[in-house]
C-alpha cells in the first residue's frame, strides 16, 4: 500500500481502511473496485450490489479471489442491511456508485430512477448519521446535473455553477446531490461529491452509445443516431477515471466537489464515423437517423482544473481507449449474454425483471430486508438478522401472499417463513379445481402474490398416483391451470412448486458426468404418472407469461422427524439404491422463494443445490452427525423394481441458472452440512 500512495504526492493522504463501495458490480465502480483492491492490499473492500440489469459479477473477476474483498448482494434501499454492514464491517469509507444511469429509461420509468438514486441515496445518509462512524462519504453524481452548456462557451461547468437538470435522470441525480450536501452541513457527515463526463471501456451494458455501437457494428447493422448526431459529449477512458477515483480518495477535501472531466469533446455523429472507419463500414450506409430523445441536451462542457490540481490527469488518447474497448467486446462478445433490447434506439423498461411491476414491492421490501436469510460470497458468508437484533426499527412490508397448500410440508413451511419475516399471508380456502373459490379466495384476500404447494404427490409415495389417476390430473393438471389463469386475469405472480422429477440419466445427461437437464430440455421420464401430470401441466404453464416454476427434487429439510423428508425416509427403509440425484435443501431454499417473488422472476427454474449426492453419501453423514450406529444395506434398480409399482426418476438438474441468480446459493453436500446434519448434530 505505501508504494502506491507515495505515487499521489504532494498532499495530506487520507487512508481508509474498510471501504463500502455501492454498485460495483456495475461498469465504473467495478473499475474503481478492482483498481484498489489491486493496489492497496491493505484496506478492506466490500462491494454492495444489487444485481441490476447492467451489472454483473463477473466484472468483479480480477478481484474474487483477493482477501480483501468481499461481495454482497443486496439493495441500499434497505436500511437494515446498509445499517448492519456498517456495523459488522466496521465501514469509515463509502464510495457510492449505485445508481440507475441510463436517460432513455429515465423517461419511460421515471419512478425507479426517484427510488434508486434518491431514496437509496437517502439511506445511505441516514446509516451514517446513525453509526457516526463514517470519515468519507464520496457521492459520484453526474455532468448532466449542470444541464445543457451553450453551444458557443469556452470555459466549462465549475463545481460552483448552478444545477440545471434537464431529464428525469439528471433530476434525480441532482436531488441526490442535495441530501449529501444537507448531510455534511447539518451532520456534519464528511462527504465529497463528483460530477463527471461520459465514461467507456470495458465491461459496460452496451445500452450506453460506445458499447451498443460496437456490438451493432459487430453484427453488421446499422448506427442509430439520435436526431442528427450534433449533440456533443466529452469521453473518458474506464481506467483513467479509476484513477480519478482514487486520487479523490486519498487527496480529495471533505465538503468539496471535483468534477471528473476533459477538454476533448465530440459530436455524437463523429463518434459513430469513428467506429465505422475502425470496423471498415461505410458510414453513410451505417449510419442511421433515429427519433430524438423527448429532450437531448446539445451540449455538457466541465472545468478539469480542480482535480488536475490534485494531480490527475487524463492519459488515454480517444484513439487508444476506443481500439482497447473494441478489443475487449470482440473477445467477450456475450459476456451480458441476450442484449437486444439494449441495442434498440430507444430502450425501455430494462429495469429489473417485471419492469414497472417491481414497483409494487417499495422501498421497504428490497432485496435481504427480511429476516435470517444468508448472502454468502466467495470469502465470507453474511448473516442478515432482524432488525430487532440491532435495534432498528423498520416498516413492514407492502406483501401479502396467498397460499395454497396449508396442510402440506412446503406451504405450511411457508406459513413460518412468513411469520419470522413478518410478511402477511392467508391460506387458500378454495380447491383449485373450483374456480369459482379461487376467485373469492383473491377478492377477499387481495394477495400481492400466490403461492402454489398443493398438488397430488400421492401417499405413503407416488405409488398412489398409478391407481388414482382422475385425482391426480384433477389437482397437479387442472387445478395448476385454473389457479395460474385467474392469478393471470388478476395481474398476479404465480410461484409454482413442481418436481424436478420429470427427467432420468440419459446418453446426453449421463450418470456421473455433471451434466445436468436444463430448464429449456425437453422432459424424458414417464415412468410414473405423477411424472407424467408435472410434465404436461409444466408445459402447459409455458403460456402463463405470470408463472414461475420451481423444480423441487428430493426435498430434504432439518427437520428429521418428518416422515415426507428424503432423509427421513430412506433411512427408515430396509434397503436403498445408491444413485446420485439433485436435491433440494427446503431451510435453504424456501427463503429464496420468497425472495424470487419479491423480485417478480418468472418462468422455469431448477429449484435444487447445485451438484449431486447419493443415498450412500447422505447415509454416510446420517451415521457420523447423528447415529453411529447406524447401518444400511444396498440393492439394484432391478431389485427395487420388484417391490414398487411406478419407477423412480433419477437425474441431475443444471442449477447454473438459480446461482447465477443468488450467487450465495450453496452446493449439495454444503447446504446438507449446513443445514441439516451440523443443527442435528448428536453430542
Amino acid at each position: 500500500m505505501l508504494s502506491c500512495l507515495a505515487t499521489i504526492s504532494g498532499m495530506a493522504t487520507y487512508v481508509p481502511k474498510n471501504i463500502l463501495i455501492t454498485g460495483a458490480a456495475g461498469f465504473i465502480a467495478s473499475h474503481v473496485a478492482n483498481r484498489l483492491i489491486r493496489n492497496y492490499p491493505d484496506y478492506k473492500i466490500i462491494v454492495l450490489d444489487k444485481l441490476d440489469y447492467c451489472s454483473s459479477l463477473k466484472n468483479l473477476n480480477p478481484s474474487r479471489s483477493s482477501p480483501n474483498f468481499k461481495f454482497v448482494k443486496g439493495d441500499i434501499g434497505s436500511a437494515d442491511l446498509v445499517n448492519y454492514l456498517l456495523i459488522t464491517e466496521s465501514i469509515d469509507t463509502i464510495m457510492h456508485f449505485a445508481a440507475q444511469t441510463h436517460v432513455d429509461n429515465s423517461f419511460g420509468n421515471s419512478f425507479e430512477f426517484t427510488k434508486n438514486n434518491i431514496y437509496g441515496t437517502h439511506v445511505l445518509l441516514e446509516a451514517c448519521k446513525v453509526t457516526g462512524q463514517i470519515r468519507r462519504f464520496i457521492h459520484v453524481s453526474t455532468d448532466e446535473v449542470y444541464g445543457e452548456t451553450e453551444e458557443d462557451a469556452v470555459v466549462g461547468n465549475h463545481e460552483a455553477s448552478q444545477l440545471l437538470p434537464t431529464n428525469p435522470y439528471s433530476a434525480t441525480k441532482a436531488g441526490a446531490e442535495m441530501l449529501v450536501m444537507a448531510y455534511g452541513r447539518s451532520y456534519g457527515l464528511p462527504v465529497i461529491t463528483t460530477r463527471g463526463n461520459n465514461v467507456y471501456g470495458p465491461n459496460q451494458f452496451p445500452e450506453k452509445l460506445i458499447p451498443k455501437f460496437i456490438l451493432l457494428a459487430m453484427r453488421g447493422q446499422p448506427l442509430p443516431i439520435h436526431g442528427d448526431g450534433s449533440n456533443v459529449r466529452s469521453y473518458l477512458y474506464c481506467e483513467d477515471v479509476a484513477e480519478a477515483f482514487e486520487v479523490i480518495l486519498h487527496k480529495g477535501e471533505v465538503g468539496h466537489v471535483y468534477n471528473i472531466g476533459t477538454k476533448k469533446e465530440r459530436r455524437v455523429i463523429d463518434v459513430a464515423k469513428d467506429m465505422c472507419k475502425l470496423f471498415n463500414m461505410d458510414p453513410y450506409s451505417s449510419i442511421k437517423f433515429v427519433e430524438n430523445r423527448p429532450f437531448n441536451d446539445q451540449r455538457y462542457f466541465l472545468d478539469d482544473e480542480k482535480l488536475k490540481s490534485l494531480g490527475w490527469s487524463e492519459r488515454t488518447i480517444w484513439e487508444e481507449g476506443l481500439k482497447k474497448t473494441i478489443e475487449w467486446y470482440t473477445s467477450n462478445p456475450n459476456w451480458w449474454g441476450d442484449v437486444s433490447g439494449a441495442l434498440l434506439p430507444h430502450p425501455r423498461m430494462l429495469m429489473m425483471p417485471g419492469g414497472v411491476d417491481r414497483l409494487v414491492d417499495g422501498p421497504e421490501n428490497s432485496e435481504f430486508d427480511s429476516a435470517d436469510v444468508a448472502i454468502n460470497t466467495s470469502q465470507i458468508g453474511v448473516q442478515i438478522p432482524s432488525s430487532k437484533t440491532i435495534g432498528m426499527s423498520s416498516k413492514k412490508p407492502a406483501l401479502k401472499f396467498l397460499i395454497y397448500g396449508k396442510t402440506g410440508w412446503i406451504g405450511g413451511l411457508l406459513g413460518k417463513l412468513c411469520d419470522k419475516q413478518q410478511i402477511q399471508y392467508e391460506y387458500g380456502r378454495g380447491r383449485l379445481e373450483d374456480r369459482s373459490q379461487l376467485l373469492a379466495d383473491i377478492q377477499t384476500i387481495k394477495p400481492t402474490h400466490v403461492f402454489n404447494a398443493a398438488g397430488v404427490t400421492g401417499r405413503p409415495n407416488v405409488d398412489w398416483c398409478e391407481s388414482h389417476k382422475t385425482e391426480t390430473i384433477r389437482t397437479n393438471v387442472s387445478g395448476t391451470l385454473n389457479l395460474a389463469d385467474v392469478c393471470r386475469e388478476h395481474g398476479l405472480l404465480m410461484i409454482n412448486f413442481a418436481t424436478g422429477c420429470i427427467f432420468e440419466y440419459d446418453a446426453k445427461h449421463p450418470e456421473g458426468s455433471g451434466i445436468g437437464f436444463k430448464e429449456e430440455d425437453t422432459p424424458n421420464f414417464i415412468g410414473s404418472f405423477y411424472s407424467k401430470t408435472k410434465a404436461m401441466v409444466e408445459e402447459l404453464l409455458k403460456e402463463y407469461e405470470n408463472v414461475c416454476t420451481l423444480r423441487v427434487r428430493m426435498p430434504i429439510s432439518s427437520d428429521l422427524n418428518n416422515p415426507r423428508n428424503f432423509i427421513t425416509k430412506i433411512a427408515r427403509y430396509d434397503k436403498v439404491v445408491n444413485i446420485p440425484n439433485s436435491m433440494t435443501i427446503l431451510d435453504e431454499l424456501l427463503p429464496i422463494s420468497i425472495e424470487m417473488a419479491k423480485r417478480n422472476l418468472r418462468g422455469i427454474w431448477n429449484f435444487t443445490n447445485p451438484g449431486v449426492v447419493s443415498h450412500n453419501e447422505i447415509l454416510e453423514m446420517y451415521k457420523k452427525y447423528i447415529n453411529p450406529e447406524f447401518k444400511w444395506v444396498n440393492f439394484t434398480l432391478e431389485e427395487q423394481a420388484k417391490v414398487i409399482v411406478a419407477p423412480r426418476s433419477n437425474n441431475e438438474l443444471d442449477a447454473s441458472k438459480l446461482k447465477k441468480e443468488f450467487p450465495e446459493l450453496l452446493s449439495i453436500k454444503e447446504s446438507l452440512i449446513k443445514y441439516v446434519f451440523e443443527p442435528n448434530k448428536k453430542q
